[in-house]
């Protein structure tokens, strides 16, 4: 998958609708906000994303049709550890193809764990994201930011986009979640089948793998039985035979009547 992405920035960037010399700094403005200290020294903060109107930016597991984003926070003092909330995200169609993420804004809430609790942090770092409106390509922003030890007020936007993060499996009614793997010419079928209420029937399943060399392509997901079951299939970077974890799955529902996002499955 790593390749496969790397192979499709680089196509983008070839692309003859997108022209070396034209900039794209007015597409997408970002900035670091600076948040609040926990009462267990921990840090929330945020990075605020805003799009020209008719661009999009993709999520974590952007579909066959995006870009990942990365992120390098080299630039940060004072940290120990980093966590990264996904608020759920828009499935889009162009084309025939699938892509996921965000539209007009997004804000992702940051968890940082300061190395010396008390002190002010600072978080600086590299962002390379994909944008797409006619074209797509890859984009590079820079953002930096003093965290204030003393601030302890919670800030409301990243609050309310904390709330926007997709619900646990026990919140959304699921009861059991089964996978069953079968054998192809082309790596692994995959078939996921979720217990839980009825949703509107216009439900999308996104699956990763903590492997990083393995790509699970975009899902069919339906309803049958009383289950959501998703289809897919699951192949390694380097064409070799491979064992999937089960327990590592990480299942989002998308479209139904909540987000829902669960870990691991059955067999």
């Amino acid at each position: 998958m790593v390749m496969r992405h790397a192979l499709l920035i680089l196509l983008l960037a070839l692309m003859p609708g997108v022209a070396a010399a034209q900039s794209y700094d007015d597409v997408v403005d970002a900035e670091l906000r600076p948040g609040w200290r926990l009462p267990n020294g921990d840090h929330m903060a945020a990075l605020h994303l805003r799009l020209a109107p008719g661009w999009k930016t993709y999520w974590r597991s952007p579909g066959d049709a995006g870009i990942p984003p990365q992120f390098d926070w080299s630039g940060a003092r004072n940290m120990a550890a980093i966590g990264i909330y996904w608020p759920a995200p828009h499935v889009f169609w162009q084309e025939g193809m699938r892509s996921v993420g965000y539209k007009d804004e997004v804000i992702l809430p940051l968890k940082i764990r300061p190395k010396q609790a008390g002190q002010d942090a600072r978080l600086g770092g590299v962002i390379d994201i994909g944008i797409c409106k006619d074209v797509c390509l890859p984009h590079r922003l820079r953002v930096t930011a003093v965290l204030p030890a003393d601030h302890k007020k919670p800030d409301p936007v990243i609050a309310a986009a904390m709330a926007d993060v997709p619900f646990g499996a026990t919140d959304a009614g699921v009861t059991a979640v089964s996978c069953r793997i079968s054998p192809r010419s082309d790596g692994l079928g995959l078939s996921v089948a979720i217990s839980m209420p009825r949703g509107t029937g216009h439900e999308e399943t996104v699956i990763e793998a903590a492997d990083p060399n393995l790509w699970i392509a975009d899902p069919k997901t339906s309803w049958s039985g009383g289950k959501l079951v998703a289809e897919t299939r699951v192949t390694h970077m380097s064409g070799k035979t491979f064992a999937l974890d089960r327990s590592s799955l990480r299942i989002t529902i998308l479209g139904g009547r909540m987000p829902v996002e669960m870990t691991g499955c059955t067999g």
